[in-house]
């Protein structure tokens, strides 16, 4: 059984730096291409950051962008955000995710790739940046 489990989140002031982690059990994380989503209250959840198996290929959403980073550990079976600059517009609940790629240097970073059979989520961490 594969469990995420993020840790990390809290409260922050505007411009303010913040890192989330991702931690995998149940199988090693370098099987999986993962990606961390938000969704803030009355909104969809959206993709942020996305990251290859081999940790080659990252893909991030425009409003992250210079200021967000994905990284991966596979030898500590970890995901994590790096978040810079933040902004209030960037409180959500952030969730990481993982799935099976079909291809070993894709990005998956739509919500509906994670959708189905080998594919996973953890419960969230809640990021709040203040004004």
């Amino acid at each position: 059984q594969v469990q995420l489990v993020e840790s990390g989140g809290g409260l922050v002031q505007t411009g303010a730096s913040l890192g989330l982690s991702c931690a995998v059990s149940g199988r090693a994380s370098r099987m999986f291409a993962m990606a961390w989503f938000r969704q803030a209250p009355g909104k969809e959840r959206e993709g942020v950051a996305a990251i290859s198996l081999p940790g080659e290929n990252t893909d991030y959403a425009n409003s992250v962008k210079g200021r967000f980073t994905i990284s991966r550990d596979d030898a500590k079976n970890a995901m994590f955000l790096q978040m810079n600059h933040l902004k209030p517009e960037d409180t959500a609940v952030y969730y990481c995710a993982a799935r099976v790629p079909y291809y070993l240097t894709h990005t998956y970073l739509n919500s509906s790739d994670y959708q189905g059979i080998n594919t996973w989520w953890g419960q969230g961490t809640q990021v709040t940046v203040a004004s």
